[in-house]
């Protein structure tokens, strides 16, 4: 299986969201954050969802 190739990555303060095919061709978007301890991380179909999850997420390290 091909890995992942993330695209037109921004970066939200420690969130980062990229686009990426999925197995079926679709366009996802990913947002993950890069914070030590922090789990989160969601794929959406829109570009703008992603980043709206990236503007207001707050991390909760455990």
């Amino acid at each position: 299986m091909r890995p992942n190739r993330f695209y037109n990555v921004t970066r939200f303060g420690p969130v980062r969201v990229g686009s990426h095919n999925d197995g079926r061709g679709r366009v996802k978007d990913t947002a993950v954050c890069t914070a030590p301890g922090c789990d989160f991380s969601a794929d959406y179909n829109t570009r703008a969802a992603a980043e709206l999850a990236a503007r207001t997420h707050r991390c909760n390290p455990r």
